[in-house]
């Protein structure tokens, strides 16, 4: 059975997407630590981020720092978190957290309330900014 990320890839649910490629996609995390909070995925649906072959993880990090290096222009940080978790969606995913501090990365934190105006905004300013800046 497909995850849900994959669902989301096919476009069967929808999403505030930010970035892809022909293997990767990146879209904005709906149960967000912070605003800016973005998911990186493989399109071919692979549980264990460890399961992945060599070239297609150091792939899909190259396309995590491009879509970071966006992150960090277009929203208000010091820096980028980034996080593997993978118990949450059996579908391997990267974590890309726009913080001020170490405590911007707690996942016990209570989850930030997003409007879907401000999701639609920020989705549409971080496509643009990916396309310009990589010249897609």
């Amino acid at each position: 059975m497909a995850s849900i990320f994959t669902k989301i890839i096919l476009g069967e649910i929808p999403c505030y997407k930010v970035a892809e490629n022909d293997n990767y996609f990146a879209f904005l995390d709906i149960r967000p630590l912070v605003k800016g909070h973005t998911l990186v995925i493989p399109k071919k649906e692979i549980d264990y981020i460890f399961d992945m072959e060599d070239r297609a993880l150091a792939e899909m990090f190259s396309f995590a720092k491009r879509v970071a290096m966006v992150l960090k222009e277009e929203v208000e940080c010091t820096r980028i978190g980034i996080s593997v978790i993978g118990l949450e969606v059996p579908h391997t995913h990267i974590h890309l957290i726009p913080i001020q501090s170490v405590n911007d990365m707690n996942f016990s934190s209570e989850r930030l309330q997003i409007s879907e105006k401000d999701y639609a905004e920020l989705s549409k300013r971080l496509q643009s900014a990916f396309k310009k800046k990589f010249d897609l």
